[in-house]
């Protein structure tokens, strides 16, 4: 595989990668107000060849966060105990929102090289059509 393949491939594994962290980022923001919920979290592996040189991104499994739920009194609330408190969810909005970005900055890097791979392998081949 050429030096131009494998960057596309790299760089279209990261945004595929990129793209799923947005995705449970965003099933995290929706679901905040939900009693229970515990925020989603993915992470990235670097998959590589027999060589050890990189061949591409791979997400790891989701995995729940393990914080503590958020304790919010509310005694007219069914799911309430005795006290009157029940388990909302542990989602942190201001940390949704900055690995949102997060996620978009390093999608639109990743596209970046992506778009400049296939246009230094366009060029390659004009060069090698003259």
């Amino acid at each position: 595989m050429s030096e131009f393949s494998k960057s596309l491939s790299i760089s279209a594994s990261a945004l595929a990668a990129q793209a799923t962290r947005l995705r449970h980022v965003s099933e995290n923001i929706s679901q905040a107000d939900t009693p229970g919920y515990r925020r989603k979290t993915v992470s990235f592996e670097a998959v590589r060849d027999a060589s050890g040189k990189m061949e591409r991104i791979a997400v790891g499994p989701v995995q729940l966060d393990q914080r503590e739920l958020a304790r919010i009194y509310d005694p007219a609330n069914p799911l309430a105990d005795e006290t009157g408190n029940y388990n909302g969810s542990n989602v942190d909005l201001m940390i949704e929102i900055a690995d949102a970005r997060e996620a978009q900055r390093s999608y639109e890097a990743n596209l970046k090289m992506f778009d400049q791979a296939r246009q230094m392998s366009s060029a390659l081949l004009d060069l090698l059509r003259k």
